[in-house]
């Protein structure tokens, strides 16, 4: 599959929360902006400072209409220790074997998964897309302003 950019339509998916909800992109629709941020895995150092990122701007996020979503490959068992060591409050979803990251067309870069953030509107179109696996708080700060721009328009 090709890589999802800016005004696609986000691809549909299913996948099982950290909570043990399943959780689909389609349960937004016409309601939230969805966050959807891919990160390589659990507990490791640019990872879980990222999602604390995230954590920390979690209520601006809710504060205009956004829901914030991490997708990684680790399983349940795995997103249910790492949301409750560092207190993150947002959903955290189970990708193993990568079929959604796939669908997005986040590609591994030298074997590791790549760092990926979109932002899909209430209609489920990409707005915005930041790849970067080293500007940990620019994913926050961009997704934020988009965010923040749709909730205005």
């Amino acid at each position: 599959m090709s890589k999802i950019g800016v005004g696609d339509r986000a691809p549909e998916f299913t996948l099982s929360a950290g909570d043990g909800r399943s959780v689909s992109l389609g349960d937004f629709r016409g309601k939230k902006v969805v966050v959807l941020f891919f990160y390589p895995q659990d507990e490791t150092p640019g990872c879980t400072r990222e999602a604390c990122e995230f954590r920390d701007s979690f209520d601006r996020f809710g504060d205009v209409g956004a829901e914030v979503i991490g997708v990684s490959d680790d399983d349940v068992e795995s997103h249910k220790k790492f949301a409750s060591k560092h207190r993150l409050p947002m959903t955290l979803l189970s990708d193993v074997g990568g079929r959604v990251r796939e669908s997005f067309g986040v590609k591994p870069l030298f074997g590791i998964p790549d760092r990926v953030t979109f932002v899909i509107d209430r209609e489920g179109v990409v707005r915005h897309v930041f790849a970067a696996r080293l500007r940990f708080g620019k994913h926050v700060d961009e997704a934020l302003a988009v965010v923040k721009q749709l909730a205005t328009a």
